[in-house]
């Protein structure tokens, strides 16, 4: 199956997987890349930066409508909810927080499942708190394909161990190396 978008939500402690898979994924690898990651509201500079200068696909945070493309990371921008819509374009909103956190996982991922339904492959990482659980199972919901880090090897288990439990049938639960030997198979879009 060809997969149409990647979205990975992580908090607390998943900075270090997040610049590990990226920097993984092959200068060729064309499946879009949405980062749903928990920021610091008020830093506004040098997240895109650190990333970028481990990444080997172009890091870029998506301006409100802007299309999404093949080959390139979209970050969630800080203090903003990134939705992906119907038209394959981003949506960013400034709604109250989810979860305490804006960007809301949750929000990214069930925007991304009912948009791309079984084209969408959703991927949670460590964190402290639950947010992205009901994402991730309205990505299985819709078809899609999910993917929990291992609660064992995370930094911090909670958002793990959360999605685990809300969707009830993750696809797979997998170490940090497995999950980008899983991505790299993925076949192009």
């Amino acid at each position: 199956m060809k997969y149409k978008v990647v979205i990975i939500g992580g908090s607390a402690g998943s900075f270090q997987v997040v610049t590990k898979i990226i920097s993984k994924l092959p200068k060729d690898y064309s499946i879009p890349v949405v980062l749903a990651l928990h920021r610091l509201k008020h830093v506004r500079h040098g997240f895109v930066e650190a990333l970028s200068i481990k990444a080997n696909l172009p890091v870029v945070e998506p301006l409100d409508k802007d299309s999404m493309k093949p080959g390139k990371i979209y970050l969630a921008p800080a203090n903003y909810h990134l939705y992906l819509e119907l038209t394959g374009t981003f949506a960013l909103s400034t709604e109250e927080p989810v979860n305490h956190s804006r960007p809301g996982i949750d929000l990214t991922f069930a925007t991304a499942g009912y948009a791309y339904k079984n084209k969408a492959v959703g991927i949670i990482l460590s964190g402290a708190n639950k947010d992205g659980a009901l994402g991730l199972k309205k990505i299985k919901d819709y078809g899609g394909y999910t993917i929990v880090q291992d609660p064992r090897e995370a930094q911090m288990p909670t958002m793990p161990n959360a999605a685990i439990e809300k969707t009830k049938s993750v696809d797979k639960i997998l170490t940090s190396d497995d999950i980008i030997k899983f991505l790299i198979s993925l076949p192009n879009a």
